[in-house]
């Protein structure tokens, strides 16, 4: 039987987070909001529209939403053609692919954005599909970008690992029912993804791939 593994993209396997953050509050400092990056940093992860929400709250002027949206866009755009990979990102999807996992994508990003990401990660042979936002009516932590991941995949969400970096996708995978696995590169502390659903949590993809045998991908096996 198929199996499929999920992957959120940044903070996962692209070193992304903290450009978010910096060009997200430079965002809203232009448009006079002065929100913590400590604030900024728990939101990434959300779509734009949530994570905008989520940081000025329901009574904000959502006249200015798609402003911030594009601002961040264009701010987060100077950086596309030099986005580091995370350690091992590219080999842990082909190891994945090699033994014969369906990989797939599920991300907030879409557009030119999703293909720096891709371009980052230089791993599109092991890449079977994504879900981008382009795909959801709903971000995580909504269900589903897992979901739709799985449809993609054709696989049931009792033969899919989800891996991520954030409590939104914790959240996510736990809601679509897929085991969930956790990586701290994207900067969350460990309790708070174990508490939002994590099974296992590894310091970055090059940490999970040296422990795969030992991981919950070694615990769904390929005749299940």
């Amino acid at each position: 039987m198929e199996r499929a593994a999920v992957f959120d993209v940044d903070g996962t396997l692209v070193d992304t987070n903290h450009l978010h953050v910096t060009t997200w509050w430079e965002a809203f400092r232009q448009a006079g909001h002065h929100v913590p990056m400590h604030a900024v940093h728990r939101a990434v992860g959300l779509g734009s529209d949530d994570l905008v929400a989520h940081l000025l709250g329901e009574d904000r002027d959502k006249d200015q939403d798609e402003q911030l949206s594009a601002a961040h866009k264009a701010l987060y755009g100077q950086y596309f053609d030099r986005l580091p990979p995370l350690r091992d990102a590219g080999r842990l999807l082909r190891r994945l692919d090699h033994e014969g996992w369906t990989v797939v994508l599920a991300t907030s990003a879409g557009g030119a954005e999703l293909s720096a990401l891709r371009r980052a990660i230089g791993a599109d042979d092991a890449i079977k599909a994504t879900a981008s936002a382009d795909d959801v009516s709903e971000g995580k932590p909504a269900p589903e970008p897992v979901e739709h991941a799985l449809e993609l995949a054709g696989v049931p969400a009792e033969r899919a690992v989800f891996v991520g970096d954030t409590v939104w996708d914790m959240q996510a995978g736990s809601r679509a029912g897929v085991r969930c696995v956790a990586v701290l590169c994207g900067g969350i502390p460990r309790a708070d993804l174990v508490e939002a659903g994590a099974e296992a949590v590894y310091d970055d993809p090059a940490a999970l791939l040296a422990s795969l045998a030992d991981s919950p991908f070694a615990r769904l096996p390929s005749g299940q």
